[in-house]
């Protein structure tokens, strides 16, 4: 039987992977990788629509993955822990790399099950 501050942890580590869970936000975080931007940079960049992206960031500040800090009108984003996530993301590569189409293929959790209701993310 697992005690509760495992059980705590677990739950916390599912919540930092549904902040992961979005393409989009995954999109800004390698993007915030490389310097600090503003929402207009992102959208720019991105492609995405402004609110799309101020969206992911709020989503992304709320998990504590990124902060803000005033610059004139705007906000300019950066990443919290830049090293800790690049290495998450590394070793997420890696994972993916190894079991191959396997996680894509997933018919819980992969592309196919992305358009169906069985899976709220």
């Amino acid at each position: 039987m697992r005690s509760v501050d495992e059980s705590h942890a677990f739950e916390a580590a599912a919540c930092l992977f549904h902040g992961f869970s979005d393409p989009s936000r995954l999109t800004i975080l390698r993007h915030l990788a490389l310097g600090e931007h503003r929402v207009v940079d992102l959208t720019e960049h991105l492609g995405l629509a402004q609110s799309t992206v101020s969206k992911h960031l709020a989503c992304l500040r709320d998990c504590g993955l990124v902060s803000s800090r005033p610059q004139g009108r705007a906000s300019v984003f950066s990443l919290n822990h830049p090293e800790a996530l690049m290495d998450l993301l590394a070793a997420a590569e890696r994972l993916l790399a190894l079991t191959g189409d396997a996680v894509t293929l997933c018919p819980t959790f992969g592309i196919a099950a992305a358009g169906t209701d069985q899976v709220t993310t």
